[in-house]
């Protein structure tokens, strides 16, 4: 039955890292202090959010001409993203495992077509520390 709670814990950090409003983080504390492997759960949660970061990057990657073209980009909040992605590019993605502003980071990288093998390596080693500092503590 263990593998119901894994499970659940992939999907939720994966839901996470999309626009729905779930914390990743308790999801994990409450399968770790439940007696499950930290070392199996902190992975699962990696890969589980790191997927759906890369979600958001490719909604942003491939949904350009639609949100320019239908709906029209919002050009003041992307003229403020601007200059941060343009300096440090890929490294942004360190700061995508942050709450709030790390789902809409994504998006921006991938609308701005920013490198994908970066993103995906720097969004990872984010996602992982945040995740193993987090079970170090519990």
């Amino acid at each position: 039955m263990d593998y119901w709670i894994y499970l659940s814990l992939f999907i939720s950090c994966f839901l996470s890292a999309t626009i729905l409003p779930i914390p990743s983080e308790i999801g994990l504390v409450a399968v770790i202090t439940s007696g499950y492997d930290p070392v199996i759960s902190v992975i699962l949660a990696t890969i589980g959010n790191s997927l759906g970061g890369l979600t958001n990057y490719f909604l942003g990657r491939f949904s350009k001409s639609l949100w320019v073209k239908k709906k029209g980009a919002d050009k003041k909040q992307f003229s403020k993203l601007m200059p941060y992605i343009t300096k440090y590019g890929s490294l942004c993605a360190l700061l995508s495992w942050i709450p709030v502003i790390g789902d809409p980071l994504l998006l921006m990288l991938g609308f701005m077509r920013i490198r994908f093998l970066p993103i995906v390596i720097y969004m990872v080693a984010g996602k992982l520390t945040r995740y193993i500092v987090l079970a170090l503590f519990f």
